[in-house]
């Protein structure tokens, strides 16, 4: 535990001041600072890219809706438990906070009659939804009860279904290698005995054949009685600093939402047909991703999402001028550059190794004179001065990679 303690995300989210928990705001409840908000917007902008690309449309929902949405969506009457109490604004008009996306996103799917040639029809959002979890099992970002999920529902035929979930193991895959996420495994949660479950036999059969289809030759683990009340699902595991095993990805099956919902499109030949709805995140919460991230990297982000990516350092005053204004030139590149001209050099550059920057730059009377900049990398080494316009493209060439390391590849 030791070693676990020394790498905790509630400890870095307070040293390198990417998050604050305060009682007044409620348990659960974080607060993201800027270097926090910073960093979750860069992988935001990458997620929603990711999934444009993919085909996705991005949409925006209210995070509550009507009693009577999460009536007709199932989730009062099989998870009311996690849920807060309704709020009433009059005796007819009650409001939950949302504990799921999905039935905005069937509503998405409903709002006008839809053609087999849309399909799939891809909804996502990074959605925020609310859990009433008891306050014993919150911490820091890893449980919390204000959520923003990345989250999507895929519409799409039956025939499409195995191709679909292909695909978003995929991007999944994809994701997890630019962020920096180590999967421990991926276990294919099925259906148990119990009354908890929805639908009939053959449709829960069919769709945990797809799954296993899908999932081909990989391995993964059966966990019987692990599902989600509407269907199978295939979930990707993490572990963390203290050896707590959690999903951070999920691909899940639901024939019931689209018959609940009555979701329909009408075929090739003129028939309604009910659409298969396969709810799918890639990367998760921001909170349980983000706790996961601080604890793998050890607050040291790779450069394209760390909270700032350089910052210039002049030896004294008479370069601070110079700094200023290549702060600006970073800026305007794109990049999340300061300036720090308080202290000593040496007190500045252990400062910039504190908060895990990437990328230093120093100028001294030398590198203002003739537009040049010293780059210190963040794991210690030291590249000697090059133009100005140089070192800006060194630090873009390694955010625009998305890369792992400090320096370009050749």
């Amino acid at each position: 535990m030791k070693e676990s303690d020394m790498i905790d995300h509630r400890r870095l989210g307070r040293d390198l001041e990417l998050f604050v928990s305060d009682p007044l705001a409620g348990a659960g409840l974080p607060i993201w600072l800027p270097a926090g908000a910073a960093a979750r917007h860069a992988v935001e902008e990458y997620v929603r890219e990711l999934e444009r690309r993919a085909g996705y449309r991005h949409v925006y929902s209210p995070p509550l809706g009507k009693r009577e949405l999460f009536e007709l969506s199932g989730h009062l009457g099989y998870f009311a438990d996690d849920m807060f109490p309704p709020m009433r604004l009059s005796a007819d008009d009650e409001f939950v906070l949302r504990p799921a996306l999905c039935p905005h996103h069937a509503l998405v799917f409903r709002a006008r009659g839809r053609s087999y040639r849309e399909l799939p029809l891809r909804v996502a959002e990074i959605g925020g939804m609310y859990r009433a979890e008891r306050s014993g099992v919150l911490g820091g970002l890893s449980r919390v009860r204000a959520i923003s999920l990345n989250d999507a529902h895929n519409f799409c035929a039956l025939e499409q279904v195995g191709d679909e979930v292909r695909e978003i193991l995929r991007l999944i895959r994809e994701a997890h290698a630019a962020l920096g996420v180590r999967p421990a495994g991926f276990r294919l949660s099925l259906r148990g005995p119990g009354e908890k479950y929805v639908g009939d036999d053959a449709d829960w059969a069919r769709a945990e054949e797809l799954l296993r289809a899908a999932l081909g030759g990989m391995e993964y683990h059966e966990g019987p009685g692990e599902a989600a009340f509407y269907g199978p699902k295939i979930d990707i595991q993490i572990v963390d600093a203290a050896g707590r095993e959690s999903t951070i990805s999920t691909v899940q099956l639901d024939f019931d939402k689209p018959e609940r919902f009555d979701l329909s499109y009408t075929d090739a030949d003129g028939r309604r047909k009910r659409p298969v709805m396969v709810h799918r995140s890639l990367v998760g919460s921001m909170e349980r991703l983000f706790a996961y991230l601080i604890e793998v990297h050890a607050g040291a982000f790779p450069a394209w999402y760390a909270p700032v990516q350089l910052v210039l350092l002049p030896v004294d005053d008479g370069q601070a001028d110079a700094a200023v204004a290549l702060a600006r030139r970073a800026e305007a590149a794109g990049l999340r550059a300061e300036v720090d001209l308080a202290g000593s050099l040496g007190a500045r550059i252990r400062d910039v190794a504190r908060r895990k920057v990437p990328y230093a730059g120093v100028i001294g009377r030398r590198e203002a004179a003739d537009g040049s900049v010293a780059l210190r990398l963040r794991d210690g080494r030291g590249l000697d001065p090059m133009p100005a316009a140089d070192a800006l493209r060194l630090v873009g060439a390694v955010v625009a990679a998305r890369s792992a390391d400090l320096l370009p590849s050749a």
